[in-house]
């Protein structure tokens, strides 16, 4: 499942929130690309070889438009923010590139590198999700002063950080573009990471919308605390009865690409197969029936 990007969001106060404003005297200038570091504090994990290509093609014809945004450090450059125009420009072959030269310290670099990727809606939602995490854990902001900093809402800043509390599974298919912020966080409201990786695998295979996917994770959270499995007397809580009992349900899981649940009783017991709409319905009944109807 392909993911469009998402629009761009409005900013507000963020770049003047996180360092004074440009001197009305301050002007690019041309530094050596080999004095530049990389930025210690750049959000975004990935980036598209091809996109790269294409702009670096582009400098090699129009030169580069915007210079990139970098500090002071040991004698050279540390880059604050324009990690794509620089290894562009590297791959471009150039040996000057435009630069403006700024005062800022470690919060703020970490910052105008994440407010600068929001404007131009570089990053995805789990590098998003990690830089307001490392704003928070290294430079001790709260949910509100993030906020303040790139322009959101208090509430938007939360539901991004609860991407981290999807299991790894999920958090890869958010930053691939499989799946979308609003698919996570309804994953997220699932409490096993297993059951998440599940899930995950049948919203991606049946491409189902956020709504599709919230509806099946609301329904996953009441057949758990409606039907528990309970375990046998004898059995530490907690644990299965039968671990072959829960291998047949996966199987059953996997066979049928739905949510499957066992609950076994005293004499026999019951099998809670659930379905999505009329043609998730159809569907099952082919596989079940082996075909005919």
């Amino acid at each position: 499942m392909t993911v469009d990007t998402r629009p761009s969001r409005g900013l507000g106060r963020g770049l003047e929130a996180l360092i004074p404003s440009m001197a009305e005297d301050e002007r690019p200038r041309e530094i050596a690309i080999d004095d530049v570091v990389a930025n210690p504090y750049q959000p975004r994990r990935q980036f598209d070889d091809a996109a790269l290509e294409d702009l670096a093609a582009s400098i090699r014809e129009h030169g580069l438009l915007q210079p990139i945004l970098v500090r002071t450090v040991d004698g050279g450059y540390q880059l604050i923010a324009g990690e794509r125009r620089l290894r562009a420009a590297r791959l471009a072959g150039l040996t000057r590139i435009p630069a403006v030269v700024r005062t800022a310290d470690e919060q703020q670099q970490l910052g105008l590198a994440l407010v600068e990727n929001l404007q131009r809606s570089d990053l995805n939602a789990m590098d998003e999700a990690r830089a307001f995490r490392r704003l928070i854990d290294e430079f001790g902001l709260t949910q509100e002063q993030v906020a303040a900093r790139v322009g959101r809402s208090r509430p938007s800043i939360a539901n991004t950080l609860r991407l981290l509390e999807t299991s790894e599974a999920v958090q890869q298919a958010v930053g691939e573009g499989r799946i979308s912020e609003g698919h996570a966080r309804a994953l997220a409201s699932v409490d096993e990471a297993v059951r998440q990786d599940e899930l995950l695998a049948f919203v991606v295979a049946r491409e189902l919308s956020v709504r599709d996917t919230e509806r099946l994770a609301r329904e996953v959270r009441v057949t758990k605390a409606a039907s528990p499995v309970a375990p046998a007397a004898d059995s530490p809580e907690g644990v299965s009865a039968d671990p072959d009992l829960e291998q047949m349900e996966k199987l059953l899981r996997d066979v049928l690409a739905t949510k499957v649940r066992l609950q076994p009783g005293t004499r026999g017991g019951r099998i809670t197969i659930t379905y999505f709409d009329a043609d998730d319905l159809a569907r099952l009944v082919d596989r079940l029936a082996g075909g005919v109807r």
